[in-house]
């Protein structure tokens, strides 16, 4: 679990970067990125509350 939280966080830490240039900086390109790494931060959230809900049983 503490790898996957990890991983959320690279990828919170890659959103982040690839937002702030999009609206600082008008890159198009950061928003495509931005937008790619929204979309594993949605897959890998919902495997983390499986994992937690698993977690939580034990």
């Amino acid at each position: 679990m503490k790898e996957l939280v990890e991983k959320i966080a690279a990828l919170v830490a890659e959103f982040n970067k690839d937002a702030n240039a999009q609206i600082e900086n008008g890159n198009k390109a950061a928003g495509t990125r931005a937008r790619k790494a929204s979309l594993e931060i949605e897959k890998v959230m919902k495997e983390f509350r499986k994992v937690s809900l698993e977690e939580s049983k034990k």
